[in-house]
């Protein structure tokens, strides 16, 4: 008897929440079922006539790329609303930020911009979800893509993320003051003195030097450049060594002790040599190739027409780039993962690449956009040999399971070293040991 009770109550309370659900918004419908099938990639709001907004979580874009790709991704699908987070610029605090909403099992965002070399940390953390489902349903072809940026989102056989864009480290310089490149780091060195002050400019060179991110791939550059790295091939702490002393010698010498650069010049990071360089302060500039469409923009650029783009100079070893670029993921605990797929695979696609080529000057993962005229016509660099030659010359920074804790590493000792507190053998010492000391117990 009392069995039968408690099914007829049972019946009674599905009955209610039965009605409860079809009295309910559709939004609210979408939100519950998608969270409901966030682990098998399906959602209610499948249907192009349920409206449905995710959130993007991404670093700032200083070009109009983003704006010109959601437009389109919007008006291909007026159903999926895209509200873009920005995140710090430092990848490093956009990292820890990430971490710590994943750790939260947070569902505020759904698609995120990844380091190149973050994918298979999220994936062995259990942040991102695998594409694989999405990639099979709609037949995308990852043979279009270059395929180290593709292999950079790829962990235990399964693809975490897609490649948004590549980069690779380059030199821009003021046409209208350099006829020839620097070939090497001294010629750098001797043109930036002799014209600086010149046409407007205050200094010779601009580079990344916060202690960040971006400070690991500009050490990199110059420990590559002489023929030495901090994690070597077969994946030993190799940063002791003459070659990579004299690449950090080169990075110290240029960066603080030749007077060509900012006397903050350790505070800066990308943005920061971006509004520099367009505003006609210096006749150098290290940076990734987004920038030649800031410096060609006539709205906020005052040396539109007067931006030549090389590879490197070259130390002992001949140039070397760092490996850069970004990729897009979906997190796992997204209410929406269909429509975030939707977005990854728009931005990532064909449309969204060339639009952020044309509109941001990044570039593309998709080898064929390189011979498409429109891309071309909107960077002409990409045709020059020195552009090519750095994307030929790229070097991935080192390649650890923690890689977090490597790069922290790296960063305090050459912040150190460029702040005077350790020499460059002092600081080669110390990141040595404390490498080796990481990668044990990781």
């Amino acid at each position: 008897m009392r069995v039968k009770k408690l099914s007829v109550l049972m019946v009674i309370i599905l009955a209610f929440s039965l009605f409860l659900s079809a009295c309910s918004s559709s939004k609210d419908n979408a939100s519950t079922s998608a969270s409901d099938n966030s682990s098998n990639g399906k959602s209610s709001s499948d249907s192009s006539s349920k409206d449905v907004t995710i959130v993007w979580a991404r670093g700032k874009d200083t070009t109009n790329a983003t704006k010109d790709m959601l437009a389109a991704f919007e008006k291909k699908y007026p159903h999926i609303h895209v509200k873009v987070l920005e995140e710090p610029n430092d990848t490093g605090k956009q990292h820890d930020a990430y971490v710590t909403a994943f750790n939260a099992k947070s569902s505020a965002i759904d698609v995120i911009n990844m380091d190149v070399v973050w994918p298979a940390e999220f994936a062995q953390a259990g942040y991102t979800l695998p594409l694989d489902r999405f990639i099979q349903q709609d037949h995308v072809d990852l043979s279009q893509y270059s395929q180290g940026a593709l292999s950079a989102a790829q962990f235990n056989g399964k693809q975490w993320a897609l490649p948004l864009f590549v980069d690779a480290g380059v030199l821009f310089y003021r046409t209208d003051l350099v006829k020839t490149p620097p070939k090497t780091w001294d010629d750098l060195i001797a043109d930036a003195k002799q014209l600086q002050g010149k046409n407007g400019t205050k200094y010779g060179m601009l580079l990344q030097a916060d202690q960040y991110e971006g400070l690991v791939c500009n050490a990199v550059e110059y420990l590559g450049s002489y023929g030495g790295a901090f994690i070597n091939k077969d994946g030993k702490v190799s940063v002791d060594t003459p070659q990579a002393i004299k690449g950090l010698t080169e990075l110290k010498k240029i960066a603080v002790d030749s007077g060509i650069t900012p006397s903050n010049i350790t505070n800066f990071q990308e943005t920061d040599t971006d509004n520099s360089f367009i505003q006609g302060q210096s006749v150098f500039a290290r940076n990734w190739p987004y920038m030649w469409a800031d410096a060609n923009d006539k709205t906020k650029s005052k040396i539109v027409g007067k931006v030549g783009v090389a590879a490197l100079p070259s130390g002992d070893a001949g140039t070397a780039s760092a490996l850069g670029g970004w990729q897009m993921g979906i997190n796992k605990y997204s209410k929406h993962p269909q429509e975030a797929w939707k977005l990854v695979e728009f931005m990532t696609g064909l449309e969204g690449e060339k639009i952020q080529s044309i509109s941001g000057g990044s570039a593309p993962a998709i080898t064929s956009l390189y011979s498409d005229p429109d891309v071309l016509k909107a960077n002409p660099f990409f045709k020059q040999k020195g552009f090519q030659e750095a994307v030929a010359n790229a070097t991935s920074r080192p390649v650890a399971p923690n890689y977090q804790q490597i790069s922290s590493i790296i960063q305090i000792h050459v912040s150190k070293m460029l702040a005077g507190q350790e020499t460059p053998a002092q600081a080669a010492a110390n990141m040595q040991k404390e490498m080796e000391a990481a990668m044990k117990q990781s």
